[in-house]
Protein backbone atom coordinates (compact mmCIF):
# COMPACT_ATOMS: atom_id res chain seq x y z
CA UNK A 1 0.00 0.00 0.00
CA UNK A 2 1.93 3.12 -1.00
CA UNK A 3 0.94 6.16 0.39
CA UNK A 4 1.71 9.82 -0.03
CA UNK A 5 2.80 11.69 2.79
CA UNK A 6 -0.15 13.91 2.80
CA UNK A 7 -2.33 10.34 2.97
CA UNK A 8 -0.13 9.25 5.73
CA UNK A 9 -0.42 12.45 7.91
CA UNK A 10 -4.30 12.60 7.72
CA UNK A 11 -4.43 9.02 8.49
CA UNK A 12 -2.39 9.77 11.52
CA UNK A 13 -4.90 12.58 12.42
CA UNK A 14 -8.15 10.29 12.21
CA UNK A 15 -6.70 8.07 15.21
CA UNK A 16 -5.62 10.98 17.14
CA UNK A 17 -9.05 12.35 16.55
CA UNK A 18 -11.29 9.47 16.97
CA UNK A 19 -9.35 8.56 20.09
CA UNK A 20 -10.87 12.20 21.15
CA UNK A 21 -13.77 11.62 20.39
CA UNK A 22 -14.22 9.30 22.76
CA UNK A 23 -12.91 11.72 25.55
CA UNK A 24 -15.66 14.02 24.63
CA UNK A 25 -13.53 17.10 25.33
CA UNK A 26 -12.55 20.47 23.16
CA UNK A 27 -10.06 20.16 21.14
CA UNK A 28 -6.98 22.60 20.09
CA UNK A 29 -6.48 21.57 16.32
CA UNK A 30 -3.60 22.86 14.83
CA UNK A 31 -2.65 22.96 11.48
CA UNK A 32 0.94 24.15 9.27
CA UNK A 33 1.18 25.14 6.08
CA UNK A 34 4.93 26.46 4.29
CA UNK A 35 4.31 29.65 5.04
CA UNK A 36 1.53 29.89 7.87
CA UNK A 37 0.21 28.44 11.06
CA UNK A 38 -3.63 27.74 12.44
CA UNK A 39 -5.18 27.43 15.45
CA UNK A 40 -8.70 26.53 16.21
CA UNK A 41 -10.31 25.18 19.42
CA UNK A 42 -13.55 23.08 18.63
CA UNK A 43 -16.64 22.16 20.32
CA UNK A 44 -16.76 18.65 21.36
CA UNK A 45 -19.39 17.62 18.23
CA UNK A 46 -16.58 18.95 16.11
CA UNK A 47 -19.31 21.45 14.50
CA UNK A 48 -18.55 24.83 16.19
CA UNK A 49 -15.28 26.89 16.33
CA UNK A 50 -15.11 28.40 19.83
CA UNK A 51 -11.47 30.76 18.87
CA UNK A 52 -9.31 30.31 16.18
CA UNK A 53 -6.03 32.50 15.17
CA UNK A 54 -3.35 32.25 12.71
CA UNK A 55 -0.25 33.42 11.49
CA UNK A 56 -2.50 35.39 8.64
CA UNK A 57 -4.90 37.69 10.95
CA UNK A 58 -4.56 41.02 11.63
CA UNK A 59 -4.55 41.11 15.44
CA UNK A 60 -0.59 39.82 14.54
CA UNK A 61 2.07 41.77 13.34
CA UNK A 62 3.66 39.11 11.70
CA UNK A 63 6.08 38.92 8.42
CA UNK A 64 7.23 35.43 8.08
CA UNK A 65 4.20 33.03 9.34
CA UNK A 66 6.22 29.98 8.76
CA UNK A 67 8.88 30.32 11.33
CA UNK A 68 8.74 29.43 15.42
CA UNK A 69 8.30 32.69 16.69
CA UNK A 70 4.92 33.55 15.05
CA UNK A 71 4.07 29.73 16.11
CA UNK A 72 4.70 31.26 19.35
CA UNK A 73 2.38 34.28 18.80
CA UNK A 74 -0.36 32.25 17.42
CA UNK A 75 -0.43 29.83 20.61
CA UNK A 76 -0.47 33.01 23.15
CA UNK A 77 -3.03 34.59 20.94
CA UNK A 78 -5.06 31.04 20.86
CA UNK A 79 -4.92 30.74 24.22
CA UNK A 80 -5.99 34.61 25.14
CA UNK A 81 -8.66 33.80 23.15
CA UNK A 82 -9.61 30.70 24.69
CA UNK A 83 -9.46 31.49 28.08
CA UNK A 84 -11.70 34.72 27.59
CA UNK A 85 -14.39 32.31 26.13
CA UNK A 86 -14.32 30.46 29.41
CA UNK A 87 -12.52 27.09 27.93
CA UNK A 88 -9.39 26.28 29.99
CA UNK A 89 -8.85 22.52 29.68
CA UNK A 90 -8.47 21.12 25.80
CA UNK A 91 -7.30 18.77 24.13
CA UNK A 92 -4.39 18.90 21.45
CA UNK A 93 -4.78 18.25 18.02
CA UNK A 94 -1.71 17.85 16.19
CA UNK A 95 -3.09 17.24 12.97
CA UNK A 96 -0.70 13.95 12.38
CA UNK A 97 2.60 16.31 12.25
CA UNK A 98 4.81 15.28 14.48
CA UNK A 99 5.52 17.40 17.94
CA UNK A 100 8.09 19.25 16.93
CA UNK A 101 9.61 23.10 15.62
CA UNK A 102 6.36 24.87 15.11
CA UNK A 103 3.82 22.50 16.52
CA UNK A 104 5.55 22.13 19.67
CA UNK A 105 6.21 26.03 19.79
CA UNK A 106 2.48 26.88 19.41
CA UNK A 107 1.62 24.13 22.30
CA UNK A 108 4.33 25.18 24.86
CA UNK A 109 2.85 28.89 24.13
CA UNK A 110 -0.54 27.73 24.82
CA UNK A 111 0.10 26.20 27.96
CA UNK A 112 2.38 29.06 29.25
CA UNK A 113 -1.02 31.16 28.38
CA UNK A 114 -3.33 29.12 30.73
CA UNK A 115 -4.39 26.15 28.53
CA UNK A 116 -4.49 23.11 30.16
CA UNK A 117 -3.75 19.80 27.99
Amino acid sequence: MNMNKKESRIRRARKTRLKIAELSVKRLVVFKSNCHIYAQVIDETGSKILAAASSVSKDLEVKNGGNIEAAKLVGELIAKKAVAAGIKGVAFDRSGFSYHGRVKALAEAARENGLEF
